[in-house]
Protein backbone atom coordinates (compact mmCIF):
# COMPACT_ATOMS: atom_id res chain seq x y z
CA UNK A 1 0.00 0.00 0.00
CA UNK A 2 0.98 3.71 -0.54
CA UNK A 3 -0.34 6.27 0.66
CA UNK A 4 1.11 10.24 0.26
CA UNK A 5 0.22 13.10 2.10
CA UNK A 6 1.24 16.81 0.94
CA UNK A 7 3.90 16.18 -0.36
CA UNK A 8 6.37 18.85 -1.94
CA UNK A 9 9.24 19.62 -3.19
CA UNK A 10 11.10 22.66 -3.98
CA UNK A 11 14.98 23.09 -5.53
CA UNK A 12 16.28 26.25 -4.25
CA UNK A 13 18.88 28.21 -6.95
CA UNK A 14 21.35 31.00 -7.64
CA UNK A 15 17.87 32.97 -9.03
CA UNK A 16 15.32 31.97 -6.20
CA UNK A 17 12.96 28.69 -5.50
CA UNK A 18 11.83 26.21 -7.79
CA UNK A 19 8.43 24.40 -7.29
CA UNK A 20 8.53 21.11 -8.68
CA UNK A 21 5.91 19.26 -6.92
CA UNK A 22 2.88 20.85 -4.65
CA UNK A 23 0.85 19.24 -2.01
CA UNK A 24 0.83 15.71 -3.88
CA UNK A 25 -1.66 13.35 -2.47
CA UNK A 26 -2.52 9.73 -3.43
CA UNK A 27 -3.59 5.86 -1.96
CA UNK A 28 -3.44 3.14 -3.55
CA UNK A 29 -3.77 -0.31 -2.72
CA UNK A 30 -1.90 -3.80 -2.59
CA UNK A 31 -2.22 -5.05 -5.98
CA UNK A 32 -3.81 -2.02 -7.79
CA UNK A 33 -1.88 0.22 -10.60
CA UNK A 34 -1.14 3.81 -11.09
CA UNK A 35 -0.12 5.73 -13.80
CA UNK A 36 0.87 9.23 -13.19
CA UNK A 37 0.67 11.64 -16.95
CA UNK A 38 1.92 14.50 -17.98
CA UNK A 39 3.85 17.01 -20.08
CA UNK A 40 7.88 16.86 -19.67
CA UNK A 41 9.05 18.82 -17.24
CA UNK A 42 5.46 18.11 -15.11
CA UNK A 43 7.30 16.45 -12.17
CA UNK A 44 6.75 13.38 -12.72
CA UNK A 45 9.98 11.18 -12.50
CA UNK A 46 10.80 12.98 -9.39
CA UNK A 47 7.50 12.11 -7.92
CA UNK A 48 8.14 8.17 -8.87
CA UNK A 49 11.55 8.75 -6.95
CA UNK A 50 10.41 10.38 -4.00
CA UNK A 51 7.30 7.48 -3.80
CA UNK A 52 10.58 5.02 -4.11
CA UNK A 53 12.47 6.12 -1.18
CA UNK A 54 15.75 7.38 -3.91
CA UNK A 55 14.41 11.00 -2.91
CA UNK A 56 12.70 12.91 -0.13
CA UNK A 57 10.31 15.83 -0.45
CA UNK A 58 10.51 18.90 0.74
CA UNK A 59 7.44 18.48 3.49
CA UNK A 60 5.01 15.99 3.43
CA UNK A 61 5.10 12.25 3.74
CA UNK A 62 5.29 9.33 2.50
CA UNK A 63 4.18 5.38 3.76
CA UNK A 64 5.19 2.08 2.40
CA UNK A 65 3.37 -0.50 3.68
CA UNK A 66 2.53 1.30 6.51
CA UNK A 67 6.06 2.50 6.96
CA UNK A 68 6.90 6.15 6.72
CA UNK A 69 9.74 6.06 4.68
CA UNK A 70 10.24 10.16 4.66
CA UNK A 71 11.24 9.73 8.20
CA UNK A 72 13.75 7.25 7.69
CA UNK A 73 17.35 7.35 7.28
CA UNK A 74 19.22 6.73 3.49
CA UNK A 75 20.19 3.44 5.10
CA UNK A 76 16.60 2.59 6.68
CA UNK A 77 14.88 3.76 3.12
CA UNK A 78 17.42 1.54 1.32
CA UNK A 79 16.23 -1.46 3.70
CA UNK A 80 12.64 -0.77 2.51
CA UNK A 81 13.66 -0.59 -1.13
CA UNK A 82 15.39 -4.33 -0.92
CA UNK A 83 12.64 -5.71 0.88
CA UNK A 84 9.79 -4.38 -0.95
CA UNK A 85 10.48 -2.16 -4.23
CA UNK A 86 11.33 -3.41 -7.75
CA UNK A 87 12.55 -0.98 -10.77
CA UNK A 88 12.60 -0.94 -14.52
CA UNK A 89 13.35 2.15 -16.25
CA UNK A 90 13.55 3.27 -19.32
CA UNK A 91 17.16 2.92 -20.47
CA UNK A 92 17.50 -0.95 -19.02
CA UNK A 93 20.36 -0.21 -16.71
CA UNK A 94 21.80 -3.55 -17.18
CA UNK A 95 25.65 -4.46 -16.39
CA UNK A 96 27.42 -4.87 -19.78
CA UNK A 97 30.11 -7.32 -18.28
CA UNK A 98 27.15 -9.61 -16.92
CA UNK A 99 24.94 -12.07 -18.88
CA UNK A 100 21.29 -11.72 -19.06
CA UNK A 101 21.28 -14.23 -16.27
CA UNK A 102 23.58 -12.90 -14.31
CA UNK A 103 21.70 -9.61 -14.36
CA UNK A 104 18.60 -11.29 -13.53
CA UNK A 105 20.48 -13.19 -10.68
CA UNK A 106 22.45 -10.15 -9.31
CA UNK A 107 20.43 -8.35 -6.87
CA UNK A 108 18.93 -11.88 -5.31
CA UNK A 109 22.75 -13.05 -4.49
CA UNK A 110 23.03 -9.68 -3.09
CA UNK A 111 20.06 -10.75 -0.61
CA UNK A 112 21.90 -14.27 0.23
CA UNK A 113 19.68 -16.24 -2.37
CA UNK A 114 21.00 -19.67 -2.57
CA UNK A 115 18.31 -20.33 -5.43
CA UNK A 116 19.37 -17.11 -7.11
CA UNK A 117 20.17 -18.46 -10.54
CA UNK A 118 17.43 -20.74 -10.79
CA UNK A 119 14.97 -18.16 -9.43
CA UNK A 120 16.91 -16.32 -12.36
CA UNK A 121 16.21 -18.82 -15.01
CA UNK A 122 12.35 -19.32 -13.98
CA UNK A 123 11.49 -15.02 -15.09
CA UNK A 124 13.63 -15.15 -18.14
CA UNK A 125 11.50 -17.84 -19.19
CA UNK A 126 8.58 -15.90 -18.15
CA UNK A 127 9.32 -13.03 -20.25
CA UNK A 128 10.82 -15.45 -23.65
CA UNK A 129 14.32 -15.37 -23.37
CA UNK A 130 15.31 -18.43 -21.86
CA UNK A 131 17.18 -19.20 -25.35
CA UNK A 132 19.11 -15.92 -24.45
CA UNK A 133 20.20 -16.53 -20.92
CA UNK A 134 24.09 -16.48 -21.77
CA UNK A 135 23.79 -13.18 -24.05
CA UNK A 136 25.14 -10.09 -22.72
CA UNK A 137 23.19 -6.91 -23.38
CA UNK A 138 25.61 -5.73 -26.31
CA UNK A 139 24.37 -9.30 -27.90
CA UNK A 140 20.52 -7.99 -27.28
CA UNK A 141 18.02 -5.82 -29.12
CA UNK A 142 16.33 -3.14 -26.86
CA UNK A 143 13.24 -5.01 -26.13
CA UNK A 144 15.35 -7.88 -25.40
CA UNK A 145 17.25 -5.75 -23.04
CA UNK A 146 13.92 -4.69 -21.30
CA UNK A 147 12.29 -7.52 -21.05
CA UNK A 148 15.85 -8.55 -18.81
CA UNK A 149 15.35 -5.52 -17.03
CA UNK A 150 11.54 -7.02 -16.33
CA UNK A 151 12.66 -10.60 -15.16
CA UNK A 152 15.08 -8.57 -12.69
CA UNK A 153 12.27 -6.71 -11.32
CA UNK A 154 10.24 -9.20 -10.56
CA UNK A 155 12.56 -12.07 -9.33
CA UNK A 156 13.02 -10.62 -6.22
CA UNK A 157 9.61 -10.67 -5.86
CA UNK A 158 8.86 -7.15 -4.85
CA UNK A 159 5.33 -5.89 -3.47
CA UNK A 160 5.39 -2.87 -5.48
CA UNK A 161 7.17 -2.61 -8.64
CA UNK A 162 7.88 1.33 -9.88
CA UNK A 163 8.46 1.76 -13.81
CA UNK A 164 9.65 5.14 -15.29
CA UNK A 165 8.94 5.06 -18.88
CA UNK A 166 9.46 1.41 -19.69
CA UNK A 167 8.96 1.87 -22.75
CA UNK A 168 10.17 4.87 -23.67
CA UNK A 169 13.33 3.87 -25.98
CA UNK A 170 11.29 1.08 -27.83
CA UNK A 171 9.46 0.75 -31.40
CA UNK A 172 5.45 0.36 -30.71
CA UNK A 173 5.19 -3.25 -31.54
CA UNK A 174 7.94 -4.20 -28.90
CA UNK A 175 6.75 -1.39 -25.98
CA UNK A 176 3.00 -3.38 -26.72
CA UNK A 177 4.53 -6.13 -25.80
CA UNK A 178 6.36 -4.96 -22.77
CA UNK A 179 3.53 -3.80 -21.60
CA UNK A 180 1.40 -6.83 -21.47
CA UNK A 181 3.96 -8.47 -20.54
CA UNK A 182 4.55 -6.18 -17.51
CA UNK A 183 0.52 -6.10 -16.55
CA UNK A 184 0.24 -9.60 -16.70
CA UNK A 185 3.24 -10.61 -14.48
CA UNK A 186 1.71 -7.53 -12.18
CA UNK A 187 -1.70 -9.36 -12.20
CA UNK A 188 0.28 -13.05 -11.51
CA UNK A 189 2.75 -11.68 -8.91
CA UNK A 190 0.22 -9.79 -6.81
CA UNK A 191 2.35 -6.78 -7.28
CA UNK A 192 1.33 -3.07 -7.09
CA UNK A 193 2.22 -1.50 -10.12
CA UNK A 194 2.88 2.66 -10.52
CA UNK A 195 4.75 3.64 -13.67
CA UNK A 196 5.23 6.92 -15.50
CA UNK A 197 3.89 6.86 -19.25
CA UNK A 198 3.04 9.54 -22.18
CA UNK A 199 1.51 7.32 -23.15
CA UNK A 200 -2.32 7.36 -22.54
CA UNK A 201 -3.53 3.91 -23.86
CA UNK A 202 -1.36 2.45 -21.55
CA UNK A 203 -2.28 4.68 -18.89
CA UNK A 204 -5.88 3.81 -19.29
CA UNK A 205 -5.20 0.18 -18.53
CA UNK A 206 -4.25 1.19 -15.07
CA UNK A 207 -6.80 1.43 -12.41
CA UNK A 208 -5.81 4.46 -11.55
CA UNK A 209 -4.63 7.83 -12.57
CA UNK A 210 -2.57 10.92 -11.40
CA UNK A 211 -2.16 13.61 -14.22
CA UNK A 212 0.34 16.57 -12.83
CA UNK A 213 0.84 19.95 -14.68
CA UNK A 214 3.27 22.13 -13.69
CA UNK A 215 4.15 20.48 -10.27
CA UNK A 216 0.48 20.81 -9.68
CA UNK A 217 -2.03 17.24 -9.49
CA UNK A 218 -4.91 18.03 -11.46
CA UNK A 219 -8.18 16.87 -10.85
CA UNK A 220 -9.82 15.04 -13.91
CA UNK A 221 -13.43 14.75 -12.13
CA UNK A 222 -13.74 18.55 -13.73
CA UNK A 223 -12.18 17.77 -17.14
CA UNK A 224 -14.75 14.82 -17.42
CA UNK A 225 -17.39 16.57 -16.12
CA UNK A 226 -17.09 19.33 -19.25
CA UNK A 227 -16.50 16.51 -21.77
CA UNK A 228 -19.55 15.03 -20.76
CA UNK A 229 -21.41 18.16 -20.56
CA UNK A 230 -19.99 19.08 -23.95
CA UNK A 231 -21.24 15.17 -25.35
CA UNK A 232 -24.39 16.12 -24.33
CA UNK A 233 -24.92 19.43 -25.70
CA UNK A 234 -23.83 18.01 -29.13
CA UNK A 235 -26.42 14.88 -28.75
CA UNK A 236 -29.44 17.38 -28.07
CA UNK A 237 -28.70 19.68 -30.69
CA UNK A 238 -28.52 17.27 -33.59
CA UNK A 239 -31.82 16.24 -33.59
CA UNK A 240 -33.35 19.24 -32.80
CA UNK A 241 -31.71 20.60 -36.19
CA UNK A 242 -32.95 17.77 -38.33
CA UNK A 243 -36.89 18.88 -38.13
CA UNK A 244 -35.86 22.42 -38.98
CA UNK A 245 -34.56 21.81 -41.96
CA UNK A 246 -37.91 19.77 -43.31
CA UNK A 247 -40.54 22.44 -43.99
CA UNK A 248 -39.14 22.23 -47.56
CA UNK A 249 -41.55 19.07 -48.78
CA UNK A 250 -44.32 20.63 -47.46
CA UNK A 251 -43.53 23.84 -49.71
CA UNK A 252 -43.20 21.64 -52.96
CA UNK A 253 -46.75 20.56 -52.23
CA UNK A 254 -48.38 23.67 -52.36
CA UNK A 255 -46.77 24.38 -55.52
CA UNK A 256 -47.54 21.62 -57.13
CA UNK A 257 -51.19 21.75 -55.72
CA UNK A 258 -51.83 25.57 -57.19
CA UNK A 259 -49.79 23.79 -60.39
CA UNK A 260 -52.68 21.25 -60.34
CA UNK A 261 -55.21 24.22 -60.21
CA UNK A 262 -54.80 25.55 -63.43
CA UNK A 263 -56.66 22.46 -65.58
CA UNK A 264 -59.51 23.55 -63.85
CA UNK A 265 -59.23 27.22 -64.85
CA UNK A 266 -58.88 25.78 -68.63
CA UNK A 267 -61.86 23.94 -68.40
CA UNK A 268 -63.99 27.13 -67.54
CA UNK A 269 -62.89 28.68 -70.54
CA UNK A 270 -63.48 26.38 -72.54
CA UNK A 271 -67.37 26.00 -71.13
CA UNK A 272 -67.48 29.52 -72.05
CA UNK A 273 -65.97 28.68 -75.60
CA UNK A 274 -68.79 25.89 -75.90
CA UNK A 275 -71.61 28.07 -75.12
CA UNK A 276 -70.89 29.94 -78.00
CA UNK A 277 -72.82 28.10 -80.08
CA UNK A 278 -76.35 29.31 -78.81
CA UNK A 279 -75.76 32.49 -79.25
CA UNK A 280 -75.25 31.89 -83.00
CA UNK A 281 -78.65 29.39 -83.06
CA UNK A 282 -80.84 32.12 -81.43
CA UNK A 283 -79.47 34.82 -83.75
CA UNK A 284 -80.25 32.19 -86.24
CA UNK A 285 -83.68 32.17 -85.94
CA UNK A 286 -84.22 35.96 -85.75
CA UNK A 287 -84.10 36.11 -89.86
CA UNK A 288 -87.06 33.02 -89.76
CA UNK A 289 -88.76 35.35 -87.86
CA UNK A 290 -89.03 38.03 -90.06
CA UNK A 291 -90.04 36.27 -93.01
CA UNK A 292 -93.28 35.12 -91.24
Amino acid sequence: MIEVGNISKQVTTSEGTINILDKINLSLASGESLAIVGPSGSGKSTLLGILAGLDLPSSGSVRLNGQDITAMTEEGRAAVRAKHVGFVFQSFHLLPGLTAMENVALPLELQGDREALTTAAYFLQRVGLNHRTTHYPRQLSGGEQQRVAVARAFACRPTILFADEPTGNLDTGTGEKINELLFELNREEGTTLVLVTHELNLAARCGQRLVLAAGQQVVEAKAKAKSAAKTTIKRTAKPTAKPTAKPKPAAKVKAKLTAKAKPTAKVKVRQKVVAKPKAIAKAKLKPQGSEI
